[in-house]
């Protein structure tokens, strides 16, 4: 196991959860491996209950970040009427870091500035362990989902996602 550190684990930490870091290769041109399900079922983790960080800008202005389990896609309707805006697109690959602190592949649902606002999708209930980014690329972090939902207590939770 590899040990890394970032804001993600020192809030972690922080709050005594336990972790267990996970090492995602990177190809050559330094991105996430395509295969992440094939090797997660390889140490026994579900590929589904991988919590997917998905960043949007709204016609406002704001950015928000939807954490979100298994093969779902956005609702995009119940997002913009949850959040009261006419309009939302997802966030351009630079206005990602710019406006979380980390990369994309890498953005975790929580350690993140106030300006962000977090939804949490139903979806993550299914799962007992979940895995989230690390905010490392090549990293990610698996938790137990009781211990996440702890740390996003003041999010916004509702059905945000569309099942497939």
């Amino acid at each position: 196991m590899s040990e890394i550190t970032s804001a993600v684990t020192e809030l972690l930490e922080q709050n005594n959860i336990a972790y267990q870091v996970i090492e995602i290769p990177l190809s050559k041109d330094k991105k996430p491996i395509r295969n992440l399900e094939e090797l997660l079922s390889e140490q026994g983790k579900d590929p589904q209950s991988v919590v997917r960080s998905v960043v949007f800008k709204t016609g406002s202005g704001k950015f928000t970040l939807l954490a979100a389990a298994g093969g779902g896609r956005a609702d995009w309707a119940v997002v913009r009427k949850h959040l009261g805006e006419k309009k939302a697109r997802m966030a351009e690959f630079n206005e990602v870091p710019e406006q979380t602190g980390y990369v994309v592949g890498a953005v975790p649902p929580i350690a993140l500035p106030d300006t962000i606002t977090v939804l949490v999708d139903h979806s993550i209930d299914a799962y007992q362990d979940v895995i989230i980014g690390s905010g490392i690329l090549g990293y990610a972090v698996a938790l137990k989902q009781t211990d996440l939902m702890s740390l996003l207590a003041n999010a916004d939770k509702g059905q945000f996602v569309k099942a497939e």
